[in-house]
């Protein structure tokens, strides 16, 4: 392990290096392949499938699973922050859902609707693996950065993931589209299926492989110490959020902040969650080959179109300031929202995705570097960043329902996005709302 002074470039490469480790799950598993992996599934049956004696669609029933992995997330992280900080060792935390995601991954090589039960127990725990990790990747920020460095690491991070992950995702394809080039045998949809088998395998090899580099040089993570910290460890999490909650009180920025994220983050994470699901159920492909392969091409232009957009939003930011340029996003999105309910064509989704890309990745790597600038001075930064976390979890939780509810009982996503849309329009609202201040210009 290296012991790199904080600011110095080795270290924050470091740190950002994780982005290109674990965006392969977001891509490849939340984005990609697995929700196509999963649509083909139902090809050859009704999309409603009977669980625990309710009969629900598919496309609701892995929002509901998707849910409840971020409930428990959203849960778990303020005694993860506790313990955390009584033990100094925010990394060790960190490796644990590293591993616990990828080995997960793999494990979905054997989902299958006759599997179904352990196909969603891999799904969940895939789940819970990434994000519990993201939450004390997160809280490195302020530990590793300066305030003037943050923005443009943190965008150099999202830049890392896309790059990472499209390599891999390129590989994906080339394996579901030619098979037989791969030594994947049987006809070209059971090969095709077993490719996207082999893919999960490969994003957890991926995952913790490059991991390391990150590992070796990000420090252990600050000790705090305190008076009965031990006797009192699996609350003291909840207890730290409490007191940033009243913290808030003196920071009306940052309390007026956090109000419009969780709004709008909701939004943005719920519609990164269910697009492919969207696409594979509503846009009319001539067949299931060309349905695979459209998504599959949809997702790498939004990822391509995202480096360029990360990296501008990060110029947009600092020649605007933080909350106009998220103010902006927001109001792009929101038109986005109205345009999803009219597409239907492949030409439009493909239009669809690009447009997107210039904004997914930007609102993600802006909104967490305002964070970090607005946090107040301190070195309890676990706390702050779990809060943080846990407001983006319970955000994705209201947003995951909402949508699974909806498509339940209308039997289509198109109703689910405009209402959505309406919490782009709320955050605008209250991104309005937040006073300007030196850290965000």
């Amino acid at each position: 392990m290296a012991d790199l002074p904080k600011g110095n470039n080795k270290l924050l490469n470091a740190w950002a290096f994780y982005d290109w480790a674990n965006s392969v799950y977001s891509l490849v598993i939340s984005s990609a392949v697995f929700p196509i992996f999963y649509e083909a599934l139902f090809s050859e049956r009704s999309h409603y499938i009977t669980v625990l004696g309710f009969s629900l669609k598919n496309s609701a029933l892995i929002s509901f699973v998707t849910a409840f992995a971020f409930l428990v997330v959203a849960f778990i992280s303020p005694i993860l922050s506790g313990i955390s900080d009584y033990v100094g060792n925010k990394k060790s935390f960190m490796k644990f859902f590293c591993y616990l995601g990828a080995l997960s991954c793999i494990g979905l090589y054997w989902f299958s609707l006759d599997n179904l039960y352990l196909g969603l127990v891999f799904y969940f725990l895939g789940l819970v693996g990434f994000w519990g990790s993201w939450v004390f990747y997160n809280s490195y920020l302020p530990d590793i950065a300066f305030p003037n460095q943050q923005d443009a690491i943190s965008a150099k991070g999202f830049s890392y993931g896309y790059v990472g992950s499209v390599i891999l995702l390129i590989v994906n394809l080339a394996m579901i589209m030619m098979p037989d080039v791969f030594g994947i045998s049987g006809t070209k949809g059971e090969a095709a299926m077993k490719a996207m088998r082999y893919s999960f395998v490969m994003v957890g090899i991926w995952w913790i492989l490059f991991s390391q580099y990150t590992y070796y040089y990000l420090p252990k993570g600050n000790k705090i110490v305190a008076a009965n910290l031990k006797k009192h460890i699996l609350f003291n999490g909840f207890k730290e959020l409490k007191k940033v909650w009243y913290l808030l009180a003196e920071n009306s920025t940052l309390k007026r902040y956090l109000a419009s994220f969780f709004v709008y983050s909701m939004a943005v994470q719920t519609v990164m969650l269910i697009a492919t699901y969207f696409g594979a159920q509503e846009i009319q492909w001539a067949s299931q080959s060309e349905s695979t392969t459209g998504l599959i091409i949809c997702i790498l232009l939004i990822q391509l179109v995202a480096i360029v957009g990360a990296t501008f939003t990060s110029k947009a930011s600092a020649k605007y300031g933080n909350i106009p340029t998220l103010m902006a996003i927001n109001a792009f999105w929101i038109v986005l929202c109205v345009m999803a309910y009219f597409i239907t064509l492949p030409i439009h989704f493909y239009v669809m995705a690009g447009l997107v890309g210039l904004v997914m990745g930007g609102i993600q790597a802006l909104s967490r570097s305002t964070y970090s600038k607005l946090l107040l001075d301190t070195e309890d930064t676990a706390s702050f960043f779990s809060f943080y976390d846990v407001a983006e979890k319970i955000g994705i939780v209201i947003g995951m329902c909402v949508y699974g509810i909806i498509d339940q009982i209308t039997g289509s996503p198109r109703f689910a996005i405009v209402f959505i849309g309406l919490f782009f329009v709320i955050g605008l609202i209250l991104l309005r709302r937040v006073p300007k201040t030196a850290e965000l210009e």
